[in-house]
């Protein structure tokens, strides 16, 4: 069932939300200061493709708060607008409802992706 979910994700918005992601990657790995973001939006990005079976626990910090105010400036609070409007976009089906689901706790990744540690459910 999880395969679906992933595969009915990749076509419908997974694809979108990775080349989002890798392209604020590119942008944030112009710089040696941005290179820890961009490495971090790649890993994101590679999540956008397969969500299902990972959860995330954010992991607190002093400087990885700093850098993700940084982020949700430049970046963080454009990838949040668009994965919950695909949200509710996709709530609006019942075959959508897990993809909306989905898109609403990515949102939440996308405000504070530094200190993001990825975990298989």
């Amino acid at each position: 069932m999880r395969n679906l979910a992933n595969v009915l994700w990749l076509v419908i918005c997974g694809w979108l939300f990775a080349l989002l992601w890798f392209l604020f990657g590119l942008l944030w790995s112009v710089t040696v200061i941005g290179l820890p973001v961009g490495l971090q939006c790649f890993k994101c990005a590679r999540l956008m493709l397969w969500p299902f079976g990972y959860d995330f626990v954010l992991q607190p910090g002093p400087f990885k708060f700093i850098v993700n105010i940084l982020w949700l400036l430049i970046g963080g609070l454009e990838i949040c607008i668009v994965q919950l409007v695909v949200g509710v976009l996709c709530c609006v089906t019942i075959i959508g409802i897990p993809l909306g689901l989905q898109c609403f706790k990515l949102a939440k990744l996308a405000l504070m992706p530094l200190g993001a540690k990825l975990e298989r459910v």
